[in-house]
């Protein structure tokens, strides 16, 4: 039974003198406990010394990836091929499946093998004759170096440089595809002004333009796989009544091969495009299922790496691109932005301006889940992207529809929330106050205790018929119980009116006669009926307020006596 054994300095192939000492694998660690157990154990037939390190680095490489190098060829078939009842002991299942198919071995590989491989690797030292300590050291730090360095560089998988160039390299050919659009839109529209009018997609306004020169061939030019019908109308009946400027045969060349760039760009861009959506689902599939090759390649790119964008948390890559915006907001303590690269995505795009901050955070939150499965995972699949993306579009549905079906960490998992629905404040003008005619005039309302009599009075002397005013008389009441501390005229004018409320709640039709009689005396006729009622409203209602007001007229009686007495001595001095 032979044991087929891996080393950085080459294969060695070694022989087990008891093949029962496998089947009791737990003692074996005991005999290899010293050199000499060790060697009553196993014996080295043949070993196989790599020339160089690129020699170790291809054979290690291929053992890993379960295949046969050229070297173990060479030693299987010179050493082994020849013991074909022989066993051959192999550490890896894989590698044992190649040698059985290649050279129809029977190969062994188990658990016991496993225990034996690490036990003659604890006294490799000493079974390995002839070759020093320091040598086997130093070619198995080289062999580790190069094997790091052949997985960074060649590994096809995780190559993320090429998709960072990739995505810059599409947004730089966006800008000069726009400035050659926009060149080329102004340059021609000098001549056919209207073209860029009517046509606006700019890849169609450019195959135009290369098509049909200039615009005296517009009818003789066939654009229908170009343009549909009606548009191939418009352009021709346009062309014939363009007012633009005539330019010469040099200009429309000059300008076509313009076109032509114009085009040999799209179609690259189309290519790098489907070349950039390749390498992101080889290399980040769950990244790209979720939120899209061209943002997952921004974020790979502002990252620098796929692996440094897994060690961030979702809080970064949710603000990812957004850093000037978030520092300015702390420098000033407001609020601080809700998304940066990310609102670029199609799920946050489909949100209303109020749920994109919660999307935004829920699709941050997934992204770095699924960049550190797809950075760190072995498997290379999309479930769980997709599965992630069918989750969030129905949280979207949800938030969209203002219907919370399940409320996580509580037991109200039927609950619903009404939608709502917001009340505009903006009042309109009612038009149809504008315009009052047609319209049959509104009565006024009047309290109790202000009603007069509306009743026509017939006058002796066969006058007009008078109504009485009622808002003179209101006005003259407000104004005369708003002023109850002003001066004695105020008083009286207020004694008036109440001595003009009592005789209309008595007698109205005498009362309206009254104030029409007044209207036409003469003032110190007034002046005397107001006396008059003021004596009997105080006969008949002796009221503190009366009898105050009273006797502050009595108070200013004295004083007119005393103007009068001073005038008559006056005027007989003067005699």
């Amino acid at each position: 039974m032979l044991v087929l054994f891996e080393t950085p300095a080459g294969y060695a192939i070694f022989k087990l003198l008891d093949e029962s000492k496998l089947s009791e694998i737990d003692n074996v660690y005991q005999e290899f406990n010293t050199p000499e157990g060790a060697a009553s154990v196993v014996k080295l037939k043949n070993f196989i010394k790599f020339e160089d390190t690129t020699e170790a680095l291809a054979a290690t490489t291929a053992a890993i990836e379960g295949k046969l190098s050229k070297t173990l060829k060479k030693a299987l078939k010179k050493y082994v091929s020849k013991d074909i009842q022989e066993q051959l002991l192999v550490g890896d299942a894989k590698l044992g499946n190649a040698i059985r198919e290649k050279f129809d071995l029977q190969c062994v590989s188990n658990s016991n093998v496993q225990e034996l491989m690490r036990c003659i690797r604890s006294q490799m030292d000493s079974l390995l004759t002839g070759l020093p300590k320091k040598e086997m050291t130093a070619m198995a730090l080289g062999l580790a170096h190069s094997l790091s360095r052949y997985k960074l560089k060649f590994s096809p998988d995780k190559i993320d440089t090429m998709i960072v160039q990739a995505q810059c390299l599409l947004d730089d050919l966006d800008k000069e595809l726009n400035n050659y659009v926009m060149r080329c839109r102004e340059w021609y529209g000098w001549h056919f002004p209207e073209l860029g009018k009517i046509i606006t997609d700019n890849t169609l306004f450019v195959k135009i333009v290369k098509l049909m020169g200039t615009r005296d061939n517009a009818s003789g030019t066939d654009l229908s796989d170009i343009l549909p019908e009606d548009l191939e109308e418009k352009v021709k009946e346009a062309a014939e009544i363009s007012m633009g400027t005539e330019i010469s045969d040099d200009d429309i060349v000059n300008i076509q091969n313009l076109c032509d760039e114009i085009i040999n760009i799209t179609d690259y861009r189309t290519h790098l495009t489907d070349y950039l959506k390749a390498r992101m689902m080889a290399m980040a599939p769950n990244l790209t299922v979720l939120i899209g090759e061209h943002i997952g390649a921004r974020l790979i790119a502002h990252a620098g790496s796929l692996m440094n964008l897994a060690k961030h948390p979702a809080s970064t890559i949710q603000i990812f691109g957004a850093e000037k915006a978030l520092f300015r907001a702390l420098k000033t303590k407001k609020d601080t932005p809700k998304y940066g690269l990310i609102y670029h995505a199609q799920l946050v795009g489909q949100c209303s301006t109020k749920n994109k901050g919660k999307m935004s955070r829920m699709l941050a939150a997934k992204a770095a889940l699924v960049t550190r499965v797809d950075a760190f995972g072995d498997d290379v699949s999309f479930e769980l992207g997709a599965e992630h993306k069918v989750k969030l579009e129905n949280k979207l549905r949800l938030l969209e529809e203002g219907n919370i079906k399940r409320i996580s960490g509580t037991a109200k998992a039927k609950s619903k929330f009404e939608k709502y629905h917001s009340k505009s404040e903006v009042h309109h003008y009612p038009t149809a106050g504008d315009s009052t005619l047609g319209q049959k005039p509104v009565k006024r309302e009047h309290s109790p205790d202000k009603q007069v009599s509306t009743k026509k009075i017939k006058l002796e002397d066969g006058a007009e018929e008078v109504t009485p005013k009622k808002k003179v008389k209101e006005e003259s009441t407000d104004d005369v119980d708003g002023q109850l501390n002003g001066s004695v005229s105020e008083k009286k004018k207020k004694k008036k009116k109440q001595s003009l409320t009592s005789d209309v709640k008595e007698e109205p039709e005498v009362k309206d006669e009254m104030d029409i009689a007044e209207e036409k005396t003469p003032k110190s006729e007034k002046k005397k009926k107001k006396k008059q009622s003021l004596v009997s409203e105080v006969k008949e209602d002796p009221d503190t307020e009366v009898k105050e007001e009273m006797d502050v007229t009595e108070q200013k009686t004295p004083k007119s006596e005393k103007k009068k007495k001073k005038k008559k001595q006056s005027m007989s001095e003067d005699a």
